[in-house]
């Protein structure tokens, strides 16, 4: 499917981000503290990404979760930046998201993923049926 009419209507950060493996700076985006109950999505697709259940506090400056919802997310070996380490994009649009790093809670898995705020929508517990995201309710307590 092409997403370009989608895609056409980014803001430039989240165009930067998604389609040319951008990253937002530290600490700016508001998704980085937000602390509501709801599911992250991509902002191109919509696609269903994360949980706010399963999002954690790393300090890092970006939100970080310790797992996708499954099979949400597809990985590569990046190797810019004179680093290597794991790309994390979304599958239907394969969007940048982040990447995934070993040094998350470790009682909860080990893995921080690392996110984009730029790449990601938030839809609120209370609008996910409407929203078409009813079949997801059951992934919160």
């Amino acid at each position: 499917m092409s997403w370009d009419n989608k895609i056409s209507k980014l803001d430039k950060m989240s165009y930067v981000v998604t389609q040319k493996n951008g990253t937002e700076p530290p600490f700016s985006h508001p998704y980085n503290k937000n602390k509501a109950k709801g599911i992250y999505v991509d902002i191109v697709s919509g696609e269903p990404l994360f949980t706010s259940e399963d999002k954690f506090e790393s300090g890092c400056g970006w939100p970080s979760f310790v797992k996708p919802i499954k099979n949400s997310v597809e990985y590569v070996e990046d190797y810019s930046h004179g680093m290597v380490r794991m790309e994390v994009r979304s599958v239907d649009a394969n969007s940048h998201l982040g990447h995934v790093f070993n040094d998350g809670p470790v009682d909860r898995g080990g893995l921080r993923y690392c996110i984009n705020g730029a790449a990601l929508k938030f839809i609120p517990l209370e609008e996910m049926k409407d929203a078409g995201y009813g079949y997801l309710l059951a992934l919160f307590n």
